[in-house]
């Protein structure tokens, strides 16, 4: 799977419902995706409803053509108040390109490309000196 950068004309950021995620799950469940919860179920066990930011990784591509996106997707847990957690999932190209984006402007782009960066490589609290 080719990796997508922040120059590629497939990368973005968008924000989407907690509702859409339920959608994107179903879909990459119906697909037979790799990439995604084991259900819809284990998806309301870890995930707060709320927004969700996704960030476009890679792209699966098979006789030619996309068959699927992979994206990260960042969002607030429910298992402790505050915190997030960050996964991977499967979109279809039709889903992909419905999203609207965050990253159209280049600084907004580079900060939320940042912010994904941080959130991957894992973050803590840190007391200031």
């Amino acid at each position: 799977m080719p990796l997508i950068d922040s120059a590629d004309a497939d990368f973005r950021v968008c924000e989407i419902s907690f509702g859409t995620l339920l959608e994107i799950q179903a879909e990459a469940e119906s697909r037979g995706f790799a990439t995604r919860w084991s259900s819809v179920e284990a998806l309301r066990d870890q995930v707060r409803p709320g927004a969700v930011l996704l960030q476009s990784l890679m792209r699966e591509e098979r006789g030619g053509s996309v068959r699927a996106y992979r994206c990260l997707a960042l969002f607030a847990a429910t298992d402790r108040a505050g915190t997030g957690g960050i996964v991977t999932i499967d979109l279809t190209p039709e889903r992909f390109a419905s999203l609207e984006r965050l990253d159209l402007d280049s600084a907004v782009g580079g900060a939320l490309v940042r912010v994904f960066a941080l959130a991957t490589g894992g973050l803590s609290m840190v007391a200031k000196a």
